[in-house]
């Protein structure tokens, strides 16, 4: 997602940023010269700007006809209103029930009641809540009017104020959420909501159902059945004091499609509509979602065989955990050795034709060497895919045969990407329904994405689901139901698409509550074992923490789940409306200290590729792609003196991410490392930082070597740089997170944005007769033209396209690697306390990290582990005096090995001097 750390991503489909306002006012640039307003010839009422002159400071706002107009004046509890509207004899909000309230003659017309306002002041609690409107005037309701603020809420609202002589000089619509919150949420958060089963009044028949929505602005809400059986409409019953519509039904509703139609004034529209929308809580939808469904998923036909009885792997603390992002369709969609018609689907992971494909004995190879999660980009309910098979298109090219530097891939690809089986995901439609274009039927994806889990865990794998509350692909969704309410808005009204789409607002009562009973949802009825955030720091730091405390309460006795054992992290990025605390206390790197939620550290990521994910130049080099030792000539890296320089602050960086990037720990220099103006060290626990050099988003690690290092480095070195720079990952302390793949050199041929760029540009091949994607041809246009000069030399090297021989020596070190980190405690420390008292970094050569971890008493085995990352090209020595004369040998998975040059990695006892060969990572252990 869009911030310092990931590539910002620009997606199909209906973003929605029309303005959440009443359908009245646009500032423009008008004056205000002496007293007398400037009006605007189409309405007659006045314009607006903060400009002002003599000492009169006047707002004056273009009242006009069109919806769309702008909401400048905020409604945040029921007797607080914050607007800049300039001075005036008298302030106001005038509303109307069925909307209509317009502007002509410079006048309102079509109000059907006032609530006075009063000159008040925000209080500092107020100013807390609502630190982007601290430093507005604020208006009291006129307790007179007071019980006037509910029937207002369910209509048009329009702020305005008048002159001595009663003529309007300011208007602007309302944002409405603080006083929705402050009159319903109390209520309304311990209400049911969506679909419940339970008897049915009584009766004998079976189990009746509940629906239920929160619509506190409506005039009337109904259900709407549809499908086999009698359909029809039925009206729901309103609570007064929650907003919480809700309607009891028979057990033959079970299995019916259903929608409410939500007849509410509607800011974009102008006017009181009926919506027909789909249920924000529901727990099934038709294909590509237009209706939802009514289930029970205690139903034995949406379980898979075995699901009551499933037996999961041991669950693993979260600095222990080591995690493989996986895309459930790149999984198997490349994969000869699956079924065609269960290639790109839940259905590879579990049905018995797959359990010996190719991809599934390496999750098992996986599992078994020591990787314990796998993390599914999202599996949710998205937009972007066509559900059903028959309605996708797939690139009518063939691809292979075009040459590996070509253009005419991309252009293939493009043609179908909107209608084709490919996306990440990153566009929620509905939040707790699994994504049907991953079924082989999308009406069995609860039966199908269950059966994944199970499939997984049976490999001994546990599961972590990425999910994006952040945003919604539209408004479309959320929006009908309350307006202007689960959208995040901008000061002026306008919806907020800081991160790429329509931005939820989780900072208001009952979004932040929808994102915690969807995550108890995925946790206790798809048994999911961890929760990736997408764009955490769009979310309150309050928010996550409901989201743990509700899953710490769950337990295997009552809910089936041990709550504590499932993983939470996320990206805890700042940036956007909300970056710098502005609205609230984020979810980000720095406010997450001490919470046990993890963040994606992208100090070490930064350090091992060299650069940012921004640069102009991508040949930029860090620690692991040839800054140390092996410059490849562009100007970008600067003078000798600048890389000795940047090498030296890197290596520092990586050290502090070998920690779990604690806040405080020293380095050898006794200072603190910085990084973009901030600590390089900010957490409070190792299990905090969640430590990773690739992922989803940017370029692959191998393509972001294949950039760096010198064209001319051979293969066998490539795939050395490769295993050291993901060693500096899989041996620190906390989470290590691995894009899948990056195990056996995966490339995106340069794709630093592959979120549509179809099956083509994401393949993931198990078959290294098949190579690892590289050459593919150009990437796709979009997002990547700008490095195209680059990358056409390099993808015409035949020399940069490994071997079976280079892909299975990459696999075979990682597998090592994984092996070393479950071996011995010293990479799972667990506590800031163990691992300031344990972990120290001896000084090193220039480009030679050494970490050592005294392990007496913890492990065993070893009094100490030792691990020194060479990241030249020649061998060095690390003198480690702590460890002369003692019994100090090669970690006995290294002395194993099939690589000869790291079994030339020796120890001098005489004088506690070890010797390590160039782009290796050795681990030697002491008795």
């Amino acid at each position: 997602m869009p911030d310092e750390s990931a590539s910002g991503r620009t997606r199909p489909g209906n973003t929605a940023s029309y303005r959440v306002a009443a359908a009245l006012t646009g500032i423009t640039n008008g004056n205000a010269r002496t007293g007398t307003h400037e009006r605007d010839p189409r309405t007659g009422c006045a314009k607006a700007d903060g400009n002002h002159e003599s000492g009169a400071k006047i707002l004056k706002h273009d009242i006009r006809e069109s919806p769309g107009g702008e909401a400048r004046a905020h409604w945040i509890d029921r007797g607080t209103v914050a607007w800049r509207a300039g001075p005036a004899a008298r302030h106001f909000l005038a509303f109307s029930a069925n909307g209509g309230i317009t502007c002509r003659d410079g006048d309102l017309r079509g109000v059907q009641g006032l609530i006075r306002l009063l000159p008040g002041a925000l209080s500092e609690q107020q100013r807390r809540a609502w630190p982007h409107l601290a430093a507005l005037p604020a208006f009291t309701v006129h307790p007179g009017d007071a019980e006037l603020v509910r029937e207002a809420l369910r209509g048009q609202v329009v702020a305005g104020c008048r002159d001595g002589s009663g003529a309007l000089t300011a208007a602007t619509g309302v944002q409405i959420p603080g006083a929705l919150d402050d009159l319903y949420a109390t209520r309304a958060l311990t209400e049911p909501l969506g679909p419940s089963l339970g008897s049915s009044g009584g009766s004998s028949e079976g189990i009746g159902t509940r629906l239920a929505v929160w619509a506190p602005t409506a005039r009337k809400v109904e259900l709407a059945l549809h499908g086999p059986g009698p359909g029809g409409v039925h009206p729901m019953r309103r609570d007064d004091e929650s907003g919480v519509w809700s309607v009891q039904g028979p057990p033959s509703w079970l299995g019916r499609e259903y929608t409410y139609l939500v007849t509410v004034y509607s800011p974009e529209a102008g006017a009181v509509v009926t919506n027909e929308v789909t249920d924000p809580y529901g727990l099934a939808v038709t294909p590509d979602g237009g209706r939802s469904r009514l289930v029970d998923l205690d139903a034995a036909a949406l379980k898979p065989p075995g699901w009551d009885e499933l037996v999961k792997p041991p669950p693993v603390p979260q600095h222990r955990a080591s995690i493989y992002e996986l895309h459930v369709r790149d999984f198997s969609a490349s994969d000869a050795t699956v079924p065609p018609d269960l290639r790109g689907t839940y259905a590879a992971f579990a049905d018995d034709r797959c359990q010996e494909s190719a991809g599934m004995r390496e999750l098992r190879a996986l599992a078994r060497d020591g990787l314990t999660h796998v993390q599914l980009l999202p599996v949710f309910d998205f937009a972007t895919v066509p559900e059903r098979k028959e309605d996708r298109t797939e690139p009518a090219c063939d691809l292979a045969a075009l040459p590996p530097d070509s253009e005419a891939q991309q252009e293939c690809v493009a043609r179908t990407a909107a209608e084709d089986s490919f996306n990440w995901g990153y566009d929620p439609l509905h939040y707790t329904v699994p994504e049907g274009s991953y079924a082989t039927d999308p009406d069995e994806r609860t039966r199908e994405l269950r059966a994944m889990v199970a499939g997984l865990n049976r490999a001994g794998l546990r599961v972590v689901m990425d999910v994006v509350y952040n945003h919604a692909h539209s408004t479309g969704v959320l929006d009908p139901i309350v307006p202007g309410y689960y959208h995040r808005l901008l000061d002026d009204g306008a919806v907020a698409t800081s991160t790429c789409c329509a931005n939820t607002a989780p900072e208001h009562a009952m979004m932040g509550r929808l994102v915690v009973d969807s995550i108890v949802t995925w946790a206790t009825r798809y048994k999911i074992d961890g929760f990736r955030f997408d764009l955490m720091g769009h979310h309150p730091k309050a928010n996550l923490l409901a989201v743990r405390r509700a899953l710490d309460a769950l337990t295997l006795a009552k809910d089936g789940v041990d709550g504590r054992s499932i993983l939470l992290y996320g990206e805890g990025w700042d940036f956007g409306e909300v970056a710098g605390g502005a609205r609230f206390e984020q979810a980000t790197q720095g406010n997450l200290a001490g919470t046990g939620i993890g963040t994606f550290t992208d100090r070490l990521r930064d350090a091992v590729r060299g650069g940012g994910p921004f640069d102009s130049d991508p040949r930029v080099q860090g620690f692991g792609s040839g800054l140390a030792g092996d410059p490849n000539g562009a100007p970008a890296n600067g003078t000798p003196g600048e890389r000795r320089a940047r090498l030296a602050y890197y290596a520092d960086l990586i050290r502090v991410g070998l920690t779990g990037n604690l806040a405080g720990h020293l380095l050898p220099s006794g200072s603190e490392v910085g990084y973009h103006g901030s600590p390089a060290g900010y957490t409070a626990a190792p299990g905090e930082a969640v430590t990773y050099v690739d992922a989803h988003d940017n370029e692959t690690l191998f393509d972001a070597l294949a950039y760096k290092l010198p064209q001319a480095t051979p293969m066998a070195d490539r795939v050395r740089m490769q295993v050291l720079s993901l060693a500096t990952v899989l041996l620190s302390q906390g989470p290590a997170f691995v894009h899948a793949g990056s195990e056996r050199l995966r490339s995106k041929s340069f794709d630093r944005d592959s979120y549509d760029s179809g099956d083509w540009f994401n393949r993931l091949l198990w078959d290294c007769e098949q190579g690892n994607g590289f050459g593919a041809g150009l990437p796709p246009r979009a997002a990547n033209e700008a490095a195209w000069p680059y990358a056409r030399p390099l993808l015409a090297d035949p020399s940069l396209r490994p071997g079976c021989a280079d892909i299975a020596a990459a696999r075979a070190r990682f597998g090592e690697l994984l092996r070393i980190r479950a071996s011995s405690p010293a990479f799972a420390l667990g506590s800031a306390e163990e691992v300031r008292r344990r972990l120290t970094f001896p000084g090193s050569a220039e480009g030679v990290i050494a970490m050592h971890v005294d392990t007496s008493g913890l492990d065993p085995r070893w009094a100490s582990v030792t691990v020194v990352f060479n990241a030249t090209p020649s061998a060095q020595e690390q003198p480690l005096p702590q460890v002369a004369g003692r019994e100090v040998a090669p970690h006995p998975v290294q002395a194993a090995s099939d690589d000869p040059v790291v079994r030339e990695s020796v120890f001098d006892p005489a004088t506690g001097t070890l010797t390590v060969p160039g782009r290796t990572v050795a681990v030697f252990v002491s008795a």
